[in-house]
């Protein structure tokens, strides 16, 4: 089946392929030559990511899908959410996880987790699939694999932040991998 995922991040493209593997043939925004500025101005991941596919098919007249991904933290009442990506005003990672690690100084519950909102537009239908997992933030980065705020998130059960793991340990765990994994259990059937 060959599905565009509605985004240019390669760094989410290569981590979905990788989940995905030959169940889907994947195309990103690039391959179809999409380089729009698509909007993300819902105030939940479901709006994020619904918003994201239906401009792609209502362009592109295509089946695919979209996410809406974050970091959300108890401490910070589930910030920084749906503003992930551009947390510090920047859609620079360092400053993000700075102002992350500043705003928790001193605070003792760093409880966290991922959560990630699939929408998928197949045959002008949309489904919704969410995978998230829980975790704690760290008092530090560690790792220089991964991306985003990979280095000072640490799931539960594990010793490492996920950018200190193997990437195929990390894709086999991580919200996204829920999130798609659903995806797929609903197209096989």
């Amino acid at each position: 089946m060959e599905l565009v995922f509605a985004s240019s991040n390669e760094h989410k493209v290569n981590e979905i392929r990788a989940i995905a593997g030959s169940a889907i043939n994947l195309k990103s925004l690039n391959d179809i030559a999409c380089f729009d500025d698509i909007p993300e101005t819902g105030s939940t991941f479901e709006e994020n990511a619904g918003q994201k596919s239906r401009y792609i098919f209502e362009r592109y007249h295509c089946d695919c899908f979209a996410d809406d991904s974050g970091l959300e933290i108890d401490a910070l009442n589930g910030e920084p959410g749906v503003y992930s990506a551009r947390y510090s005003g920047s859609r620079d990672f360092e400053q993000n996880m700075q102002l992350v690690l500043d705003r928790l100084e001193g605070k003792n519950n760093r409880t966290a987790r991922f959560r990630t909102v699939i929408s998928l537009i197949l045959n002008g239908k949309e489904y919704l699939f969410e995978g998230s997992i829980e975790g704690k933030i760290t008092l530090q980065r560690s790792g220089s694999k991964g991306f985003g705020y990979d280095p000072i998130f640490q799931p539960d059960g594990y010793e490492l932040s996920f950018a200190e793991m193997d990437p195929a340990e990390k894709n086999r765990i991580s919200h996204r991998a829920i999130a798609v994994a659903k995806l797929i259990n609903f197209l096989n059937q």
